[in-house]
């Protein structure tokens, strides 16, 4: 068995697509995942499963969301492993600063720095991004809500082809946790 976290991207947040955690949980027990917790309301859940790969559990999930809740969800599935070494490769110094400060967006395949050329990073300061594999890291000092850098990365143009649902430094930590201990 393997301890995932699913991301799902968009959920409670505006008033619009409603998705009772308890239910999500029930869903997510009904796909035969064991051990399924949920983290906050914002569209988190934790499961171990023996069947499957990130992307064929993802994709089981968002069809099972959709069919239930009548509207579709983007969601990412990545394991105990890529949390941790996601957590662990931050270039920014994490410790230091806010969870607000500091946030993940994980993506649905690797992304490399030609599609966000287009951004003057030196016009975002002190502002910055970093890229990981799958991850960009993003250093915002005022916060996401106040965050230029973040209106310009989350640009549709710059997200084509890919799903991408960011979370703070301190839901990066507590998904790592998590897992950890296994569902």
């Amino acid at each position: 068995m393997t301890t995932y976290a699913a991301l799902l991207r968009g959920i409670n947040v505006g008033g619009g697509k409603k998705v009772p955690m308890a239910e999500l949980r029930t869903l997510m027990e009904g796909l035969g995942h064991t051990g399924v917790r949920t983290y906050l309301q914002s569209g988190q859940a934790v499961f171990a499963s023996g069947r499957g790969d990130e992307e064929s559990l993802a994709a089981e999930l968002a069809d099972a969301v959709g069919e239930r809740f009548g509207f579709p969800v983007d969601v990412i599935v990545r394991d105990h492993a890529y949390l941790r070494a996601v957590a662990e490769a931050c270039p920014f110094p994490a410790a230091g600063l806010e969870g607000r400060q500091l946030h993940v967006t994980y993506y649905s395949a690797p992304v490399d720095a030609a599609r966000f050329a287009e951004i003057d990073r030196a016009a975002h300061l002190p502002e910055e991004f970093r890229l990981g594999d799958r991850a960009l890291y993003l250093y915002a000092p005022d916060g996401l809500g106040r965050s230029r850098l973040a209106e310009q990365l989350s640009r549709r143009r710059l997200n084509k082809g890919v799903t991408a649902t960011s979370r703070n430094w301190n839901t990066v930590l507590k998904l790592v946790e998590l897992t950890a201990q296994g569902a």
